[in-house]
């Protein structure tokens, strides 16, 4: 029997590869994305149902998982895909540096809204994180919103390995859960689109081509944490890079930094 995928970010990059992938293996997957143009378009050409929500937008978020639970009483996979790197420090609408927003605290949300049913599932929690959260990193659990010290690449490393920590923080509180996260590898997609950061650099220059890879690469990753077997294929709580355990940013092993970061992100989307 199909299982239910449900992918964010799948409109298109490794998302959408992702969603094609596990169509193709016979799955039931649900798009997510926050272009409704993009999104059905993947969606129409797998078969596959569509909805969209801006994470930008946490009311959105919030339809999002309500309309999730009236859909689907099982959901075997929940794929936080979704993210993003942006330039200067701007808001949403919530009041919330929007890197921060879009890759960590939308889909905290997201994910809390749906527990009990990921928990009554089994489910594999899936994050996208980044070797950014190495790299870039300069995490600061009492300015979490850049405040006092912002570049971009910076606030996309802090939220990739929010990313990281919130893993580590569901594996420690629920029995039943699978979380993993994993960096998906240097994807030639366009995906840093702001221009003199590091992260653009990375992304863009001769220099780094070599080490990119293409959508279809780095969604395989996704795919086969997706279709693997929890404790078997993958352990559970780890960061994975190239389907195997992977170092990353040091503070992802304190676990009172990852309890920090997510009662004060309960306290910011009012769990």
């Amino acid at each position: 029997m199909p299982r239910t995928i449900v992918i964010t970010g799948a409109s298109d990059g490794i998302g959408a590869a992702s969603a094609r992938q596990l169509h193709d293996a016979g799955e039931q997957v649900v798009i997510v994305g926050r272009n409704q143009e993009k999104t059905d378009a993947v969606a129409r050409s797998l078969g596959a149902e569509s909805l969209t929500a801006d994470f930008s937008d946490l009311a959105q978020v919030r339809e999002l998982a309500a309309t999730l639970r009236d859909r689907y009483p099982r959901i075997d996979v929940l794929a936080n895909n979704a993210g993003g790197i942006f330039g200067d420090r701007v808001l949403t609408g919530d009041g919330f540096e929007t890197t921060f927003q879009v890759n960590h605290l939308a889909p905290f949300l997201l994910t809390n809204l749906l527990l009990d049913r990921l928990v009554d599932s089994g489910a594999t929690v899936i994050q996208t994180s980044s070797a950014a959260a190495r790299l870039f990193a300069r995490f600061d659990i009492d300015d979490l919103q850049g405040e006092r010290r912002y570049s971009a690449g910076a606030a996309y490393g802090n939220a990739k390995l929010a990313n990281v920590l919130f893993t580590k923080e569901l594996q420690r509180r629920f029995d039943g859960l699978n979380p993993v996260a994993f960096h998906p590898g240097v994807i030639g997609s366009g995906f840093s689109a702001v221009p003199g950061t590091a992260m653009h650099w990375f992304y863009s220059s001769p220099l780094t081509s070599p080490m990119r890879e293409s959508n279809e690469v780095g969604g395989s990753r996704l795919t086969w944490l997706a279709l693997g077997t929890p404790g078997v294929d993958w352990e559970p709580g780890e960061f994975y890079a190239k389907n195997r355990v992977a170092r990353t940013n040091r503070l992802a092993a304190d676990p009172v930094i990852a309890k920090k970061l997510w009662d004060r992100s309960a306290e910011m989307v009012g769990l």
